[in-house]
C-alpha cells in the first residue's frame, strides 16, 4: 500500500476511520499503563485525532506523527491552536500548547524525535497498514520508542476473506509474533463490536472483535 493511497483518502475527505469523539477504550484501560502525569505520550499515524486531546487533558505531552498534511492542518485549525511550525529534514514540527505532530513518513521519524515518550497509543496504526508493511511498522516502533516506553494497542479481528481492509484484520497470534520477541504482550479485553459497526456488516462481515493489549518492556 502506498502512501499515496493515505494522502488520497484525505484529500478527497474519506476518512470513515476518523473517530470524533475520545476513543472508549483509551478511556477504560490507559490508567492500567501507570504513566505519570507529566510524561510525554506517542501516537502514531495520529490523524486528526481527539485522543491526542484527551491525553493532552490528563497531563500528558503528546507527541504524533502523521502523513497528511491535511490532516494536521485541520486538527489545528478545528481545535483553533495556532502551531509553530518548523522543518527538520525530511520533516515537519507542528507545536502548539503541548502538542507536536511530526508531519511526514512515519519510517523518517527516528528515536531523537520520540525519546522522551513513556508511553504510546495505537488505535488507528498497525490496522491501517497491510500485512507487507506491519512487520516493517512494528521493528520500526520498538527500534525509535524508549525500552521503558509502554503501549496501549487495539487491533481488530475478523475473517479477511469477507473484507478487504483497510481496516485490516491483525489476530493476536500475528501481534504477538511481531512484538513478543521485544516486548511482554499482554491481552486485557476482548469485545465484540459488529452491533456497533453497521458498515463493516454491510461490507459482509459475520464476526468483528476489537482486542486491547499493553506492550511493555520484558521484567527478568
Amino acid at each position: 500500500m502506498h502512501t499515496d493511497f493515505w494522502l488520497e483518502r484525505w484529500e478527497q475527505n474519506q476518512i470513515g476511520f476518523h473517530q470524533d469523539d475520545f476513543n472508549n477504550h483509551l478511556q477504560a484501560f490507559w490508567d492500567q499503563l501507570q504513566i505519570p502525569a507529566g510524561s510525554n505520550i506517542f501516537v502514531p499515524l495520529c490523524g486528526k485525532s481527539q485522543d491526542l486531546l484527551w491525553l493532552r487533558a490528563q497531563g500528558y505531552g503528546v507527541t504524533g506523527v502523521e502523513l497528511s498534511p491535511i490532516a494536521v492542518r485541520d486538527f489545528f485549525a478545528e481545535n483553533r491552536l495556532e502551531p509553530t511550525i518548523t522543518t527538520h529534514g525530511a520533516l515537519q514540527r507542528w507545536e502548539a500548547d503541548g502538542l507536536v505532530i511530526w508531519l511526514g513518513d512515519f519510517f523518517a521519524l527516528s528515536a531523537a524525535e520520540v525519546a522522551q515518550c513513556a508511553g504510546a497509543f495505537d488505535r488507528a496504526s498497525l490496522i491501517a497498514l497491510p500485512p507487507a508493511m506491519r512487520e516493517r511498522y512494528a521493528q520500526h516502533l520498538i527500534q525509535i520508542l524508549p525500552t521503558h516506553c509502554r503501549t496501549l494497542l487495539i487491533t481488530l479481528e475478523y475473517d479477511q476473506q469477507q473484507m478487504n481492509g483497510p481496516p485490516f484484520a491483525v489476530h493476536e497470534a500475528e501481534v504477538r509474533a511481531l512484538y513478543a520477541d521485544a516486548l511482554a504482550v499482554s491481552l486485557l479485553f476482548v469485545t465484540d463490536v459488529l452491533d456497533d459497526s453497521p458498515g463493516f456488516r454491510q461490507r459482509g462481515l459475520t464476526k468483528l472483535e476489537e482486542k486491547v493489549y499493553v506492550l511493555q518492556e520484558k521484567t527478568a
